[in-house]
């Protein structure tokens, strides 16, 4: 049997003993090392941490939480590596050792993260670390370290270095793309379990078994590739992630929430004590904003996310990069100062126009943030010609949804309002003229470089 194959975890894929069961009806082994590192303080700590955060004003059954994706990601790894451990490229590239790095590191691969991470990550303020950063202080200064230390013989600093894509030889860029890449583990298990509790059926309909079934090495050796059994199956996964973005992650709804989440945390970032507060459960650190939350339009956000009575704010226009694209152009990726600035602009030229103040905290401008979502870019062997193409070069479904302009398709620009102001403004016919002389606006007061190279 393959050293690989042999590891407890991956033999234990197929046992009926020492599982946990996740939904939708998946046994994960547990071993007695594994056990110690979920029962850490830091890792229990995620089950308190919402998968998908605000979607679930929307999707009301999608409160699943990133320890239930831990643990998906984590069967997930151990199925790509009994797999691989056929392949005798892989078996001769990655040794044991090599092996149970990766099954930790995909453990633990959101061991940083914190409540409403990428809508807080996404506006980039000072003193804000990345949550891949966030991790080294769980896994250098607690239990984790030890038990990785005690139990696995890996010392942390490997971990994070995996986790962080700092990989100096090809194994460790195989291992890497295996954690984060076109076809990972983390993608996998977020589009099927995101779908599942969402209660809609986009993320789940492609052949996960088959893809994984595919899997093996690049050409060089350095990555994955897929055979072309698994073309159908790739082409279904992107199709699947597109409209996930579309009808879930990017739903008007849950982006009008994001942005009072936003503006909210822009308001408050100074009074939150943010080392602290990141360690804390959702819950928790809502209690923190609400309770530092001194100035009223802070309080007003918080208040319709969180209160007794949701309050979102309604979608008064929207602007996509083909439908309007001098419009989206001028708005999207722009630093979040600057949307902040563009947002009071256009509150100033909306109460002029209908006759009524309109708060600058009244007005959102949700657009597409500077950092795009990776392309999807991975290599189709063939066995016959024993040649590798890259699978856009093969898919016209991959070429027009996963490459360059994934975000374009999916990400729009967005402007909301506070619903007592929804009816007045929407009878405004010349929503774009104003957006783009409040960006006009924004861009002459502006120290934004991005805004003054336009």
């Amino acid at each position: 049997m393959s050293d690989i194959r042999s590891i407890p975890e991956v033999a234990g894929l197929d046992s009926s003993g020492g599982v946990v069961r996740l939904s939708p009806e998946l046994d994960v082994p547990l071993t007695e090392r594994v056990r110690d590192l979920i029962d850490c303080p830091e890792f229990r700590r995620l089950s308190g941490i919402p998968q998908l955060g605000l979607v679930s004003l929307v999707y009301p059954a999608a409160t699943h939480s990133r320890f239930e994706h831990s643990l998906g990601v984590y069967r997930l790894g151990l199925l790509f590596l009994r797999h691989l451990s056929h392949n005798d490229r892989f078996a001769g590239t990655i040794s044991r050792e090599q092996a149970e790095l990766f099954i930790v590191s995909a453990l633990l691969h959101d061991i940083g993260h914190w409540p409403f991470c990428h809508p807080i990550e996404d506006i980039r303020l000072d003193g804000v670390p990345r949550h891949e950063e966030f991790a080294a202080s769980f896994l250098l200064d607690g239990e984790l370290g030890n038990c990785l230390e005690k139990d696995w013989g890996i010392k942390p600093q490997a971990v994070l270095a995996l986790l962080s894509g700092e990989a100096s030889n090809p194994a460790e860029r195989v291992l890497s793309s295996m954690l984060s890449g076109p076809i990972d583990i983390d993608k996998l298990d977020y589009l099927m379990r995101d779908s599942f509790h969402a209660g809609v059926p986009y993320g789940r309909n492609y052949d996960q078994g088959r893809l994984i079934g595919s899997l093996c090495l690049n050409e060089a050796g350095d990555g994955l590739a897929i055979t072309q059994k698994g073309k159908t199956a790739a082409e279904m996964m992107v199709f699947a992630r597109y409209v996930m973005f579309s009808e879930v992650y990017w739903h008007h709804g849950v982006r009008a929430a994001t942005a009072m989440l936003q503006r909210a945390f822009y308001l408050l970032h100074r009074d939150i004590a943010r080392d602290e507060v990141f360690r804390l459960s959702q819950d928790g650190m809502v209690t923190q904003m609400r309770n530092v939350a001194r100035q009223p339009e802070a309080r007003d956000l918080l208040d319709g996310l969180f209160g007794h009575r949701r309050v979102l704010y309604k979608r008064l226009a929207q602007f996509s990069f083909y439908e309007r694209p001098e419009v989206y152009e001028q708005v999207a990726r722009r630093s979040y100062d600057w949307l902040v600035g563009c947002s009071e602009e256009l509150a100033r030229l909306l109460s002029g126009r209908i006759g009524s103040e309109v708060g600058g905290h009244e007005v959102l401008i949700d657009a597409p943030p500077v950092e795009k979502e990776v392309e999807f870019k991975i290599d189709v062997f063939d066995h016959k010609r024993e040649t590798y193409r890259p699978l856009e070069e093969v898919s016209p479904v991959v070429r027009t949804l996963a490459h360059e302009q994934f975000d374009d398709f999916v990400k729009r620009v967005r402007v909301f309002i506070h619903p007592r102001h929804s009816r007045a403004c929407r009878e405004l016919a010349d929503l774009s003229e104003l957006l783009l002389e409040a960006a006009a606006g924004a861009d002459s007061r502006s120290e934004d470089p991005v805004a003054q190279g336009r």
